[in-house]
Order: structure tokens, then C-alpha cells, then sequence
């Protein structure tokens, strides 16, 4: 069964769940017979994907899943041979080929009557017309999370984008636009997306909701914007887990889930840190073999980051929550120290690429502190 985020999602520009500016920005750079590379930004979930899917359609036509290239830049800084696996993408033809991406161009642009059935509707209502003499726009190429690409590939893709993307254009989503170099700033038009305001998020989850012939318990739409903090992607994906649970009739049953979900790691975590745990191994039969397994307070962290997919941000909010509710009994002096740690790891968090690192970092911290205050194992 498809998600709602899949079912749902907007199928027209005026659709998004941005403000107008920021519609008219993506309706004129699609329509624009010579389309800009585009750089997109915003906090998580507030539709950048779903933007440049909308681009990518309007700009390439009803052909367009075929000539799109996407690749996670996130999913490469976990990975061994991150730079071979980003050369391959870009040059798939091996890298003593002169032939990338970038350069390649396709029959769809030229012939888009070669597409018949329910192609969908253009989303600026009005198919973008090829001008004759005009080599038009055959390829995108979609970077995801562009912030996490790091030193050494940012380089390689500026040239790329220079000498190659005659018939080309590069789509780069991310959070945290600083981090990308100036050089590939410089060559895309910037369009930032802001924090969906609560209003917009209950009007879209009510409205998601009713096509779905669900009924919400009163205050629950309000209730789950204020959970979602400005993500219509979370908002969305908690109101369809409350429905396939059938526990859209309380409005109490919100936090069950939520508590469930994600708080608990965070308590335990902080716990665990606490009491000086924070790194610890044990092993574990798998399969026949013994595996070393992470344990303690980094093993919680791995598993709200790997088996919950939290970002990092995600986290450090999961973890203010938890400092701020009074839910663990900390002494003021302690929670202060805590507070003014947690304040520096988000301020780090904006400034890195490597966000485990500075969460293990504040991790440290805390087992400091608890050894401070005489809550340490050892």
C-alpha cells in the first residue's frame, strides 16, 4: 500500500504548501526557456523534494522519471568508496570516458508526443514549449542533501557544470546552504523554502485526511502540527500511522505514539550518558558468528538514527524535550549544564557535515557532568 506522502502528493504547483513568492519562483524558472540550475533549501519536510519533482515534470515533460538522475549525497558519507560510487553516477560510461551525464542528451526533449496514456498534468497547467533552433532541456540531475557532499566532490560536479551541461541542468536540495562552495553557489538560482506554518499544516493534514474518509478527533489536527514543529512530511506520516492504527478517535493517543516512537530512546540515552556509559560493546550470536555489537548511550543514538531515521536535528530536539519536561529529576545545576552542552552541540551541528561525531561529542559531556554530580557507574 502506497504512503500517503506518495498519494498525496501535490501534482500542480499551486498545490505546495510554500508561500506565493516561492511558488512563482519554481513556476518561472521551470517555464524559463533556458531553465537555471537550482539550488533548493529549507528545514526537513517542508516539500523540496516534492518541488523538483514538479520541476523536473514541467521542465522535461511527460517523459521525465526517465531522464531524471538522482543521487543521496547523505547515503555517501556512510559509506566506503563514497568518491569511486559519486564518479560512476556522473560518469557511468567508467571515468576514462569523455561521456557524463551532464552531456548526454535524449530523444524525449525533442519528441515529447512520444509519450501517450495518463502522463499527468504539466504542473504550471501548460506544457513548456521547445523553441526551434534552441537545444532544449533533456536531463536533470538531482543531488539530495547537496550539504552532505563534502570538500573533495563539490569541485568535481562545479566543472561538470561548467563545460558540460549544454542540454543539462543540476538540482541541488539541501538544509544548510553554507555548506556548499561558493563556486557552485554562484552558478544556481537559490530558492528557499521556509517552515510550513501550523495553519497550513492542519489545513493539509484535514484535507489529506478527508480524502481518506478518516475522522479526527477534535484539536488532533492542531495537535499534530504543533508535534510536527513546521515538517508537513512528519505531520503527514504521523497522521497516516494514527489511521492504520485506528487511533484517530483520541486525542491522547497522539502522544502514546509519539512517546513510543522516539522520546524513550532519548530518556535512555541521556540515562545511559549519564551514568558514564556511553560507549560500550558486547557481543552477540548472529547467524553463527559472534558480532560486536555498540551498546550504551551510542547504541541509542545508532538505532534513532539508523532503525527510526532521526537527523540530527531531530535528535537534539527529542533531547530538549526531555531536559525541558522534567521527566528525568535532574538537579537545576545539572539540567543547566546539560541545556548549555545541548545548546553548543546544535550550534556545531550547523557548522559540520559529521553530525554523529558532535552528538558523541555531547554524549561526553554529559558523562562528564554526571561523574560531577555523583550519578557515574564508575
Amino acid at each position: 500500500m502506497a504512503s500517503w506522502l506518495t498519494t498525496h502528493a501535490p501534482k500542480r504547483f499551486d498545490a505546495l504548501a510554500v508561500p506565493q513568492q516561492v511558488r512563482d519562483q519554481f513556476i518561472r524558472a521551470s517555464l524559463s526557456g533556458d531553465p537555471p540550475h537550482l539550488l533548493i533549501t529549507g528545514p526537513a519536510g517542508v516539500g523540496k523534494t516534492a518541488a523538483w519533482r514538479l520541476v523536473a515534470r514541467q521542465v522535461l515533460g511527460p517523459g521525465w522519471e526517465s531522464t531524471c538522475h538522482i543521487l543521496q549525497a547523505r547515503d555517501l558519507a556512510r559509506q566506503s568508496g563514497a568518491m569511486k560510487t559519486f564518479e560512476e553516477f556522473l560518469r557511468p560510461a567508467g571515468l576514462n570516458s569523455s561521456d557524463t551525464l551532464a552531456s548526454r542528451t535524449s530523444l524525449d526533449a525533442f519528441d515529447r508526443n512520444m509519450w501517450s496514456g495518463d502522463v499527468g498534468e504539466a504542473p504550471c497547467g501548460e506544457e513548456t514549449q521547445v523553441e526551434f533552433g534552441r537545444a532544449p532541456v533533456s536531463r536533470l540531475i538531482i543531488i539530495e542533501d547537496a550539504d552532505h557532499l563534502g570538500a573533495r566532490r563539490q569541485p568535481y560536479l562545479r566543472r561538470m557544470m561548467e563545460s558540460e551541461s549544454h542540454t543539462s541542468r543540476f538540482i541541488f536540495t539541501a538544509r544548510a546552504p553554507s555548506r556548499i562552495i561558493d563556486a557552485l553557489r554562484s552558478r544556481m538560482q537559490h530558492i528557499r523554502i521556509p517552515s510550513i506554518p501550523a495553519d497550513e499544516i492542519v489545513a493539509t493534514v484535514e484535507k489529506v485526511t478527508s480524502l481518506e474518509d478518516i475522522t479526527l478527533a477534535d484539536g488532533m489536527a492542531a495537535d499534530i502540527a504543533h508535534v510536527a514543529d513546521g515538517n508537513l512530511r512528519k505531520a503527514l506520516f504521523t497522521t497516516e500511522l494514527l489511521a492504520r492504527r485506528e487511533m484517530t478517535g483520541e486525542r491522547n493517543r497522539l502522544y502514546e505514539v509519539v512517546s513510543a516512537s522516539t522520546l524513550q530512546h532519548a530518556r535512555r540515552m541521556i540515562e545511559l550518558a549519564l551514568r558514564g556509559r556511553v560507549i560500550e560493546w558486547r557481543w552477540e550470536k548472529r547467524g553463527g558468528r559472534n558480532i560486536k555489537t555498540l551498546e550504551g548511550a551510542m547504541g541509542q543514538l545508532d538505532e534513532m538514527m539508523g532503525a527510526h531515521a532521526l537527523d540530527a536535528e531531530d535528535i537534539v530536539h527529542q533531547i530538549h524535550m526531555e531536559l525541558v519536561g522534567n521527566r528525568l529529576m535532574l538537579a537545576p545545576p545539572l539540567r543547566n549544564e546539560m541545556l548549555d552542552a545541548l545548546a553548543e552541540c546544535d550550534t556545531s551541528l550547523r557548522r559540520t557535515i559529521h553530525s554523529r561525531i558532535q552528538i558523541e561529542h555531547f554524549l561526553h559531556k554529559i558523562s562528564a557532568a554526571g561523574r560531577r554530580h555523583g550519578l557515574a557507574m564508575n
